[in-house]
């Protein structure tokens, strides 16, 4: 099925005109592999388009243990072994020079900032694919904020590069309103696989009715939509942090579903990590203080947070202990006890 932005944007046609592209592409990850290939399925399809594509990478990072093991980037694979594209492995953009003619820079999901001088080497300057309803949520983690925050809708915003700041570009395009839902349990993952899809399929229209030639067209509807606007800055390993007298339950199932595991601290001051929590569909009527408890039946632990109602923990982990098992001793730590508040 067509997305939205397809079905409008394909029945547009642009007299506008370019000379066939000579694309540097800037990624990373399986988002900006999406746009990928989407552009190299185009070069085929329509050849006057798109004339090369070169792809650049940050270098293979040491991991594992002592850092013996270096682990390349997903796009590098994708790129030279399944696409066939030239690539080139660069840390920084200070001395760098195009080893080739290049027209337009595309940079998705790259996280450097491509300065001016790469800019100006370029004809058409430089496009960016960032998957939020620009200006809201501006930065580099806007699908995970969109469910911390519990947006309703949220889309995808081809922008050009702006020479100094990250998010700043002329918006060329932007999916229509009112966005693509988000529905409560959506995982992170599941948001970027659908975004990434939208965005290549807006990119590809954007460089089809040569939308990226001057002079540009600010397309973007959000701004004056009265919608919240937020950043999204980086995600840091507090965003997971839960301290139960503060946290409603929709919020602890938002860090779930953004995140990944979440964490909390005991009243001994121990960590434990929350790896699944659910929902009981209770409101709390025996008045326990916000944090964890077992009930006289349960078979899990359950937490009463700061809205009042019930959760259930699945599954979770007592740091330093087995994985997964941390059930187990915290009914240990619980059993004689009614209630136990998590702290901060």
């Amino acid at each position: 099925m067509l997305s939205p932005y397809r079905r409008c944007s394909s029945m547009i046609a642009s007299p506008r005109a370019s000379k066939p592209l000579q694309i540097l592409f800037c990624g990373s990850d399986g988002f900006s592999i999406a746009s990928l290939r989407a552009l190299v399925e185009a070069r085929r399809d329509a050849p006057t388009l798109i004339d090369s594509i070169d792809v650049v990478h940050r270098p293979a990072k040491p991991t594992g243990r002592g850092l013996k093991t270096l682990r390349e980037l997903p796009i590098k694979q994708v790129a030279a072994e399944e696409l066939k594209l030239p690539t080139h492995a660069i840390d920084t953009f200070t001395d760098w020079i195009p080893p080739v003619s290049i027209n337009l820079v595309i940079a998705v999901s790259f996280g450097l900032l491509v300065p001016p001088r790469i800019l100006d080497h370029a004809k058409y300057g430089g496009l960016n694919v960032h998957p939020s309803l620009l200006p809201d949520l501006r930065g580099p983690a806007p699908i995970e904020h969109a469910i911390l925050k519990t947006r309703e809708y949220t889309g995808v915003s081809i922008q050009t590069l702006h020479p100094n700041k990250f998010d700043r570009g002329t918006i060329l395009a932007q999916t229509p309103a009112p966005g693509i839902a988000i529905p409560r349990s959506i995982t992170a993952s599941q948001l970027e696989q659908q975004l990434a899809k939208e965005g290549a399929d807006m990119l590809v229209e954007v460089l089809k009715s040569r939308k990226f030639v001057p002079p540009l067209e600010n397309a973007a509807w959000y701004a004056s939509s009265k919608g919240p606007i937020h950043y999204a800055p980086k995600i840091t390993k507090q965003d997971r942090f839960i301290d139960f007298s503060k946290a409603t339950l929709d919020h602890v199932l938002a860090i779930q579903h953004a995140l990944g595991d979440a964490w909390c601290i005991l009243p001994n001051g121990d960590r434990l990590i929350l790896h699944r929590v659910v929902d009981s569909g209770m409101a709390d009527a025996e008045h326990h203080e916000p944090g964890l408890f077992f009930g006289p039946t349960a078979k899990e632990p359950m937490f009463r947070a700061a809205c009042g109602r019930i959760g259930i923990l699945m599954k979770s982990t007592y740091e330093g202990n087995k994985q997964g098992h941390g059930n187990a001793k915290l009914w240990r730590m619980l059993d004689s006890q009614d209630a136990y508040a998590s702290q901060g």
